[in-house]
Protein backbone atom coordinates (compact mmCIF):
# COMPACT_ATOMS: atom_id res chain seq x y z
CA UNK A 1 0.00 0.00 0.00
CA UNK A 2 1.24 3.39 -1.10
CA UNK A 3 1.99 5.88 1.89
CA UNK A 4 1.47 9.33 0.08
CA UNK A 5 2.62 11.45 2.51
CA UNK A 6 6.39 9.84 2.37
CA UNK A 7 5.85 9.62 -1.55
CA UNK A 8 5.42 13.61 -1.24
CA UNK A 9 7.77 14.38 1.04
CA UNK A 10 10.73 13.05 -0.90
CA UNK A 11 9.27 14.65 -4.29
CA UNK A 12 11.13 18.27 -5.35
CA UNK A 13 7.78 20.06 -4.66
CA UNK A 14 6.91 17.93 -1.55
CA UNK A 15 10.90 18.44 -0.11
CA UNK A 16 11.07 22.29 -0.44
CA UNK A 17 7.01 22.94 0.98
CA UNK A 18 7.71 20.37 3.88
CA UNK A 19 10.92 22.28 4.89
CA UNK A 20 9.47 25.48 4.75
CA UNK A 21 6.32 24.53 7.28
CA UNK A 22 8.50 22.10 9.60
CA UNK A 23 7.00 19.12 8.92
CA UNK A 24 8.10 15.57 9.59
CA UNK A 25 10.46 14.47 6.54
CA UNK A 26 10.61 10.87 6.85
CA UNK A 27 13.62 9.66 4.60
CA UNK A 28 12.89 7.03 2.32
CA UNK A 29 14.24 3.71 3.64
CA UNK A 30 17.21 1.79 1.70
CA UNK A 31 16.45 -2.22 1.85
CA UNK A 32 18.75 -5.15 0.68
CA UNK A 33 18.78 -5.54 -2.91
CA UNK A 34 20.27 -8.90 -5.00
CA UNK A 35 23.46 -8.87 -6.24
CA UNK A 36 25.12 -6.73 -3.09
CA UNK A 37 28.50 -8.67 -2.14
CA UNK A 38 28.84 -6.40 0.72
CA UNK A 39 26.91 -5.59 3.78
CA UNK A 40 27.92 -1.78 3.73
CA UNK A 41 27.85 0.24 0.79
CA UNK A 42 30.12 3.06 2.14
CA UNK A 43 32.68 4.01 4.53
CA UNK A 44 32.81 2.86 8.26
CA UNK A 45 34.05 4.08 11.00
CA UNK A 46 35.18 1.71 13.91
CA UNK A 47 35.66 3.80 17.14
CA UNK A 48 37.55 2.32 20.97
CA UNK A 49 40.45 0.40 21.31
CA UNK A 50 38.95 -2.66 23.19
CA UNK A 51 38.85 -6.55 22.75
CA UNK A 52 35.37 -6.29 20.85
CA UNK A 53 36.70 -3.42 18.19
CA UNK A 54 40.00 -5.59 17.49
CA UNK A 55 37.78 -8.65 17.15
CA UNK A 56 35.44 -6.54 14.68
CA UNK A 57 38.95 -5.08 12.92
CA UNK A 58 39.43 -9.10 11.98
CA UNK A 59 36.49 -9.06 9.37
CA UNK A 60 36.41 -5.68 8.18
CA UNK A 61 37.33 -6.18 4.72
CA UNK A 62 34.39 -8.68 4.81
CA UNK A 63 31.83 -5.52 5.48
CA UNK A 64 32.90 -2.88 3.48
CA UNK A 65 35.61 -1.98 1.10
CA UNK A 66 36.08 1.64 3.13
CA UNK A 67 37.49 1.66 6.72
CA UNK A 68 38.67 3.95 9.03
CA UNK A 69 39.24 4.46 12.82
CA UNK A 70 38.78 7.62 15.26
CA UNK A 71 42.77 7.31 15.58
CA UNK A 72 45.17 7.23 13.42
CA UNK A 73 46.73 4.14 12.67
CA UNK A 74 44.29 2.12 15.40
CA UNK A 75 44.00 -1.38 13.93
CA UNK A 76 46.13 0.05 10.99
CA UNK A 77 43.07 2.40 9.07
CA UNK A 78 43.40 6.14 8.64
CA UNK A 79 41.77 8.22 10.99
CA UNK A 80 38.60 9.60 9.75
CA UNK A 81 37.79 13.29 10.10
CA UNK A 82 34.15 15.35 9.61
CA UNK A 83 36.41 17.82 7.32
CA UNK A 84 38.16 15.35 5.35
CA UNK A 85 35.57 12.92 4.80
CA UNK A 86 34.00 10.82 3.10
CA UNK A 87 30.19 10.40 4.10
CA UNK A 88 29.96 7.27 6.97
CA UNK A 89 27.29 5.00 6.09
CA UNK A 90 27.90 2.70 9.14
CA UNK A 91 29.66 3.44 13.04
CA UNK A 92 30.62 0.77 14.98
CA UNK A 93 31.63 1.89 18.75
CA UNK A 94 33.62 -0.64 21.47
CA UNK A 95 32.28 1.27 24.76
CA UNK A 96 32.81 -2.74 26.38
CA UNK A 97 35.81 -0.57 28.16
CA UNK A 98 33.97 2.29 30.08
CA UNK A 99 33.66 1.28 33.38
CA UNK A 100 32.22 4.32 35.47
CA UNK A 101 30.54 7.59 35.13
CA UNK A 102 33.51 9.62 34.05
CA UNK A 103 33.86 7.94 31.01
CA UNK A 104 30.78 8.05 29.22
CA UNK A 105 31.90 11.28 28.09
CA UNK A 106 33.99 9.32 25.70
CA UNK A 107 30.34 8.20 23.50
CA UNK A 108 29.86 11.81 23.18
CA UNK A 109 33.72 12.43 21.96
CA UNK A 110 32.95 9.64 19.27
CA UNK A 111 29.55 10.45 17.89
CA UNK A 112 29.28 14.25 18.10
CA UNK A 113 31.69 14.78 15.11
CA UNK A 114 30.53 11.70 13.39
CA UNK A 115 27.00 12.53 13.22
CA UNK A 116 28.19 15.66 10.95
CA UNK A 117 29.56 12.66 8.36
CA UNK A 118 26.83 10.63 8.22
CA UNK A 119 25.49 9.31 4.90
CA UNK A 120 21.98 8.60 3.81
CA UNK A 121 20.07 5.79 6.19
CA UNK A 122 23.66 5.24 8.30
CA UNK A 123 24.23 2.53 10.47
CA UNK A 124 25.13 2.57 13.82
CA UNK A 125 26.13 -0.44 16.76
CA UNK A 126 27.70 0.04 19.84
CA UNK A 127 29.01 -2.75 21.61
CA UNK A 128 29.48 -3.64 25.47
CA UNK A 129 29.31 -6.04 27.91
CA UNK A 130 25.41 -7.51 29.64
CA UNK A 131 25.84 -5.04 33.20
CA UNK A 132 24.67 -8.57 34.70
CA UNK A 133 27.64 -10.06 34.16
CA UNK A 134 29.62 -7.35 36.02
CA UNK A 135 30.69 -7.74 39.89
CA UNK A 136 31.53 -4.41 39.84
CA UNK A 137 28.23 -2.55 40.68
CA UNK A 138 30.21 0.90 38.86
CA UNK A 139 31.09 -0.95 35.90
CA UNK A 140 27.93 -2.59 35.48
CA UNK A 141 25.93 1.10 36.08
CA UNK A 142 28.08 2.55 33.34
CA UNK A 143 27.48 -0.26 30.98
CA UNK A 144 23.61 -0.26 31.79
CA UNK A 145 23.79 3.70 30.78
CA UNK A 146 24.88 2.82 27.01
CA UNK A 147 20.89 1.53 26.58
CA UNK A 148 19.90 5.27 27.17
CA UNK A 149 22.37 6.53 25.05
CA UNK A 150 21.54 4.30 22.34
CA UNK A 151 17.70 4.72 22.42
CA UNK A 152 18.21 8.03 22.59
CA UNK A 153 20.34 8.37 19.83
CA UNK A 154 18.15 6.28 17.83
CA UNK A 155 15.41 8.84 18.05
CA UNK A 156 18.26 12.01 16.83
CA UNK A 157 19.88 10.79 14.01
CA UNK A 158 17.61 10.89 11.70
CA UNK A 159 18.26 10.64 7.46
CA UNK A 160 16.86 7.07 7.96
CA UNK A 161 19.46 5.55 10.23
CA UNK A 162 19.79 3.43 13.01
CA UNK A 163 21.17 2.40 15.96
CA UNK A 164 21.59 -0.46 18.16
CA UNK A 165 23.23 -1.83 21.58
CA UNK A 166 24.50 -5.16 21.62
CA UNK A 167 25.93 -6.59 25.13
CA UNK A 168 28.39 -9.05 23.78
CA UNK A 169 29.70 -12.12 26.34
CA UNK A 170 32.56 -13.39 27.21
CA UNK A 171 33.46 -16.14 24.64
CA UNK A 172 31.12 -14.79 21.83
CA UNK A 173 33.61 -12.69 20.15
CA UNK A 174 33.05 -14.91 17.14
CA UNK A 175 29.47 -14.42 16.86
CA UNK A 176 30.17 -10.23 16.43
CA UNK A 177 30.57 -10.70 12.43
CA UNK A 178 26.89 -12.40 11.57
CA UNK A 179 25.04 -9.71 14.19
CA UNK A 180 26.76 -7.22 12.36
CA UNK A 181 26.37 -8.28 9.12
CA UNK A 182 22.61 -7.75 9.97
CA UNK A 183 22.53 -4.75 11.54
CA UNK A 184 25.00 -2.72 9.63
CA UNK A 185 23.24 -3.37 6.35
CA UNK A 186 19.70 -2.62 4.96
CA UNK A 187 18.35 -5.55 5.92
CA UNK A 188 17.87 -4.18 9.47
CA UNK A 189 16.29 -1.31 7.78
CA UNK A 190 12.95 -0.77 9.86
CA UNK A 191 15.02 -2.04 13.34
CA UNK A 192 16.30 0.65 16.17
CA UNK A 193 16.59 1.33 19.41
CA UNK A 194 17.07 -2.12 20.10
CA UNK A 195 19.43 -3.78 22.63
CA UNK A 196 20.33 -7.65 22.77
CA UNK A 197 23.02 -9.73 23.97
CA UNK A 198 24.67 -12.20 22.11
CA UNK A 199 26.06 -15.47 23.40
CA UNK A 200 28.79 -18.24 22.59
CA UNK A 201 27.64 -20.21 19.98
CA UNK A 202 29.50 -22.74 18.24
CA UNK A 203 27.61 -22.57 15.05
CA UNK A 204 29.50 -20.46 12.04
CA UNK A 205 28.01 -19.78 8.27
CA UNK A 206 30.37 -21.35 5.80
CA UNK A 207 28.77 -19.03 3.29
CA UNK A 208 27.38 -15.87 3.19
CA UNK A 209 25.97 -15.03 -0.02
CA UNK A 210 23.73 -18.70 1.47
CA UNK A 211 23.63 -18.67 5.03
CA UNK A 212 20.85 -21.29 5.80
CA UNK A 213 22.21 -23.36 2.61
CA UNK A 214 21.18 -27.37 3.42
CA UNK A 215 18.63 -26.23 6.09
CA UNK A 216 14.61 -27.11 5.85
CA UNK A 217 12.42 -24.21 6.98
CA UNK A 218 8.35 -24.59 7.89
CA UNK A 219 6.37 -21.26 7.72
CA UNK A 220 2.97 -21.47 8.85
CA UNK A 221 0.74 -19.10 7.92
CA UNK A 222 2.53 -18.64 4.31
CA UNK A 223 0.01 -17.85 1.52
CA UNK A 224 0.54 -13.93 1.44
CA UNK A 225 1.96 -10.91 3.38
CA UNK A 226 4.85 -11.36 6.12
CA UNK A 227 4.62 -15.36 5.84
CA UNK A 228 5.00 -15.13 1.93
CA UNK A 229 7.94 -12.43 2.20
CA UNK A 230 9.32 -14.63 4.94
CA UNK A 231 9.42 -17.66 2.76
CA UNK A 232 10.65 -15.99 -0.12
CA UNK A 233 13.78 -14.25 2.23
CA UNK A 234 14.84 -17.84 3.35
CA UNK A 235 14.66 -19.37 0.15
CA UNK A 236 16.93 -16.29 -0.87
CA UNK A 237 19.14 -17.42 1.83
CA UNK A 238 19.29 -21.06 1.01
CA UNK A 239 16.59 -22.72 2.55
CA UNK A 240 14.00 -25.45 1.52
CA UNK A 241 11.10 -24.15 2.24
CA UNK A 242 7.91 -26.39 3.86
CA UNK A 243 4.89 -23.61 3.61
CA UNK A 244 1.92 -24.00 5.57
CA UNK A 245 -1.48 -22.56 5.45
CA UNK A 246 -4.99 -23.58 6.09
CA UNK A 247 -6.67 -25.42 3.20
CA UNK A 248 -8.44 -22.24 1.77
CA UNK A 249 -5.45 -20.45 0.58
CA UNK A 250 -4.45 -23.73 -0.81
CA UNK A 251 -4.26 -22.06 -4.85
CA UNK A 252 -1.98 -19.41 -3.52
CA UNK A 253 -0.04 -21.40 -1.18
CA UNK A 254 0.46 -23.76 -4.24
CA UNK A 255 1.36 -21.04 -6.58
CA UNK A 256 4.42 -19.68 -3.93
CA UNK A 257 5.67 -22.94 -3.30
CA UNK A 258 6.23 -23.83 -6.87
CA UNK A 259 7.33 -20.26 -7.68
CA UNK A 260 10.24 -20.90 -4.46
CA UNK A 261 10.84 -24.67 -5.42
CA UNK A 262 9.29 -25.52 -2.22
CA UNK A 263 6.24 -27.63 -0.79
CA UNK A 264 3.02 -26.39 0.13
CA UNK A 265 0.89 -28.01 3.32
CA UNK A 266 -2.44 -27.38 4.72
CA UNK A 267 -3.60 -27.75 7.84
CA UNK A 268 -5.74 -26.27 10.56
CA UNK A 269 -3.10 -25.40 13.29
CA UNK A 270 -5.97 -25.35 15.97
CA UNK A 271 -7.23 -29.15 15.47
CA UNK A 272 -6.87 -30.95 17.85
CA UNK A 273 -4.75 -33.82 15.64
CA UNK A 274 -2.75 -31.16 13.88
CA UNK A 275 0.40 -31.71 15.85
CA UNK A 276 0.39 -35.53 14.68
CA UNK A 277 -0.64 -34.44 11.18
CA UNK A 278 2.20 -31.89 11.24
CA UNK A 279 5.35 -34.48 12.44
CA UNK A 280 3.73 -37.45 10.13
CA UNK A 281 4.19 -34.58 7.37
CA UNK A 282 7.95 -33.95 8.26
CA UNK A 283 9.25 -37.61 8.18
CA UNK A 284 13.04 -35.91 7.20
CA UNK A 285 13.15 -33.25 9.84
CA UNK A 286 13.28 -29.53 10.11
CA UNK A 287 15.44 -27.17 10.85
CA UNK A 288 13.80 -23.84 11.26
CA UNK A 289 10.11 -23.63 12.20
CA UNK A 290 8.68 -19.77 12.13
CA UNK A 291 5.26 -19.56 13.58
CA UNK A 292 4.01 -16.44 11.25
CA UNK A 293 0.28 -17.37 11.43
CA UNK A 294 -2.25 -15.71 13.70
CA UNK A 295 -5.33 -13.73 13.46
CA UNK A 296 -7.04 -10.44 15.23
CA UNK A 297 -11.02 -10.30 16.29
CA UNK A 298 -10.49 -6.77 17.77
CA UNK A 299 -13.22 -6.02 20.64
CA UNK A 300 -12.58 -3.92 23.52
CA UNK A 301 -13.17 -6.39 26.71
CA UNK A 302 -16.29 -4.96 27.60
CA UNK A 303 -17.69 -6.48 23.97
CA UNK A 304 -16.03 -9.35 23.85
CA UNK A 305 -17.22 -12.75 22.97
CA UNK A 306 -16.06 -16.13 23.95
CA UNK A 307 -15.94 -16.74 20.29
CA UNK A 308 -13.50 -13.58 19.51
CA UNK A 309 -11.23 -14.01 22.59
CA UNK A 310 -10.55 -18.44 22.23
CA UNK A 311 -10.18 -18.17 18.36
CA UNK A 312 -7.74 -15.43 18.59
CA UNK A 313 -5.69 -17.40 21.76
CA UNK A 314 -5.95 -20.90 19.86
CA UNK A 315 -4.39 -19.67 16.70
CA UNK A 316 -1.54 -17.14 17.78
CA UNK A 317 -0.75 -18.69 21.10
CA UNK A 318 -1.66 -22.28 21.81
CA UNK A 319 -0.93 -23.72 18.63
CA UNK A 320 3.05 -22.12 18.67
CA UNK A 321 2.97 -24.20 21.98
CA UNK A 322 1.16 -27.38 21.14
CA UNK A 323 3.13 -27.73 17.30
CA UNK A 324 6.57 -27.18 18.85
CA UNK A 325 6.19 -29.26 21.44
CA UNK A 326 5.18 -31.90 19.45
CA UNK A 327 7.92 -31.54 16.95
CA UNK A 328 10.22 -31.73 19.68
CA UNK A 329 9.22 -34.75 21.23
CA UNK A 330 9.24 -36.63 18.40
CA UNK A 331 12.48 -35.19 17.13
CA UNK A 332 11.40 -33.38 14.19
CA UNK A 333 12.66 -30.49 14.90
CA UNK A 334 16.84 -31.58 14.50
CA UNK A 335 19.34 -30.53 17.44
CA UNK A 336 21.00 -27.12 16.44
CA UNK A 337 17.56 -25.96 15.32
CA UNK A 338 15.77 -22.36 15.24
CA UNK A 339 12.67 -21.36 16.14
CA UNK A 340 11.02 -17.95 15.60
CA UNK A 341 7.78 -16.38 17.03
CA UNK A 342 6.20 -13.64 15.02
CA UNK A 343 4.90 -11.22 18.60
CA UNK A 344 3.96 -7.65 18.01
CA UNK A 345 4.42 -4.83 20.14
CA UNK A 346 0.78 -4.88 21.11
CA UNK A 347 2.11 -7.82 23.64
CA UNK A 348 4.93 -5.07 24.60
CA UNK A 349 3.03 -2.11 24.77
CA UNK A 350 -1.29 -3.38 24.80
CA UNK A 351 -3.41 -2.00 22.38
CA UNK A 352 -7.29 -0.24 22.59
CA UNK A 353 -9.30 -3.08 21.58
CA UNK A 354 -6.86 -6.19 21.28
CA UNK A 355 -6.63 -7.74 24.87
CA UNK A 356 -6.72 -10.85 23.20
CA UNK A 357 -4.26 -10.13 20.57
CA UNK A 358 -1.93 -7.94 23.01
CA UNK A 359 -2.23 -11.27 25.37
CA UNK A 360 -1.46 -14.04 22.68
CA UNK A 361 1.42 -11.96 21.59
CA UNK A 362 2.90 -11.36 24.91
CA UNK A 363 2.62 -14.84 25.91
CA UNK A 364 4.86 -15.66 22.76
CA UNK A 365 7.45 -13.45 23.83
CA UNK A 366 7.18 -15.26 27.39
CA UNK A 367 7.44 -18.52 25.97
CA UNK A 368 10.71 -17.85 24.29
CA UNK A 369 12.15 -16.25 26.95
CA UNK A 370 11.16 -19.42 29.59
CA UNK A 371 12.12 -22.35 26.84
CA UNK A 372 14.72 -20.82 25.68
CA UNK A 373 17.06 -22.29 28.66
CA UNK A 374 16.04 -26.18 28.12
CA UNK A 375 15.92 -26.03 24.23
CA UNK A 376 19.63 -24.46 24.30
CA UNK A 377 20.98 -27.59 25.90
CA UNK A 378 20.31 -28.90 21.84
CA UNK A 379 21.81 -25.88 20.67
CA UNK A 380 17.91 -24.83 19.87
CA UNK A 381 17.64 -21.08 19.79
CA UNK A 382 13.73 -19.47 20.23
CA UNK A 383 13.27 -15.61 19.55
CA UNK A 384 10.26 -13.40 19.16
CA UNK A 385 10.38 -11.06 16.52
CA UNK A 386 7.86 -7.91 17.73
CA UNK A 387 6.89 -5.75 14.35
CA UNK A 388 5.33 -2.81 14.72
CA UNK A 389 2.94 -0.44 11.75
CA UNK A 390 3.58 -3.01 8.72
CA UNK A 391 2.10 -2.29 5.60
CA UNK A 392 -0.07 -5.27 4.79
CA UNK A 393 -3.60 -5.99 3.85
CA UNK A 394 -4.20 -5.82 7.53
CA UNK A 395 -2.85 -2.27 8.34
CA UNK A 396 -4.70 -0.98 4.62
CA UNK A 397 -7.79 -1.89 6.58
CA UNK A 398 -7.58 0.38 9.40
CA UNK A 399 -9.03 3.70 9.78
CA UNK A 400 -7.47 6.42 7.84
CA UNK A 401 -6.84 8.59 10.60
CA UNK A 402 -5.42 5.58 12.97
CA UNK A 403 -3.43 4.40 9.70
CA UNK A 404 -1.43 7.46 9.53
CA UNK A 405 -0.75 7.57 13.41
CA UNK A 406 0.69 4.13 13.67
CA UNK A 407 2.88 5.22 10.38
CA UNK A 408 4.41 8.09 12.10
CA UNK A 409 4.59 6.91 15.62
CA UNK A 410 8.07 5.79 15.22
CA UNK A 411 11.54 7.41 14.77
CA UNK A 412 11.65 6.68 11.26
CA UNK A 413 8.14 8.25 10.48
CA UNK A 414 6.63 5.52 8.08
CA UNK A 415 5.29 1.92 8.64
CA UNK A 416 7.54 -1.09 7.65
CA UNK A 417 7.62 -2.92 4.88
CA UNK A 418 6.94 -7.39 4.90
CA UNK A 419 10.28 -7.67 3.84
CA UNK A 420 11.65 -5.67 7.16
CA UNK A 421 10.05 -8.85 9.20
CA UNK A 422 11.48 -11.68 7.20
CA UNK A 423 14.91 -9.81 7.15
CA UNK A 424 15.09 -10.42 10.45
CA UNK A 425 13.57 -13.57 10.98
CA UNK A 426 16.32 -15.03 8.18
CA UNK A 427 18.45 -13.95 10.54
CA UNK A 428 17.56 -15.31 13.66
CA UNK A 429 17.36 -18.45 11.48
CA UNK A 430 21.20 -18.78 10.77
CA UNK A 431 23.47 -20.60 12.64
CA UNK A 432 25.23 -17.94 13.98
CA UNK A 433 21.76 -16.33 15.61
CA UNK A 434 22.24 -19.71 18.30
CA UNK A 435 24.43 -16.47 19.91
CA UNK A 436 20.79 -15.09 20.20
CA UNK A 437 18.44 -17.06 22.32
CA UNK A 438 14.65 -15.96 24.43
CA UNK A 439 14.86 -12.36 23.17
CA UNK A 440 12.73 -10.16 21.54
CA UNK A 441 13.89 -8.04 17.97
CA UNK A 442 11.41 -5.14 17.50
CA UNK A 443 10.76 -4.44 14.03
CA UNK A 444 9.02 -1.66 14.58
CA UNK A 445 11.07 1.88 13.68
CA UNK A 446 11.90 1.93 16.98
CA UNK A 447 8.12 2.92 17.87
CA UNK A 448 7.06 5.35 20.41
CA UNK A 449 4.93 2.77 21.71
CA UNK A 450 6.04 0.05 24.52
CA UNK A 451 10.05 -0.60 25.71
Amino acid sequence: MSDRYLDFANSNAGRRLVGALGLPAPVRLERWQAGRTRPVDGALLLGGDGPLASAVSGFLNRLTNESFADVEQRFGLSRWTPEQGPKLKALVFDASGLTDTTQLIALRDFFQPALKGLGKCPHVVILGRAPESLKDPLAASAQRALEGFSRSLGKEIRRGGTVQLLYVGKGAEDQLEGALRFFLSPKSAYVSGQVLRLAPCAAQVADWTRPLAGKKALVTGASRGIGAAIAETLARDGAEVVLLDVPAAQAGLDALAARLGGRSLTLDITATDAPAQLVEALPDGIDIVVHNAGITRDKTLAKMSDEFWNAVLNVNLLAPQLLTKALLDAGTLRDDGRVVLLASISGIAGNLGQTNYATSKAGLIGLAAAWAGALGKRGISLNAVAPGFIETQMTAAIPFTIREAGRRMNSMGQGGLPQDVAEAVAWLSQPTTGAVNGQVLRVCGQSLLGA
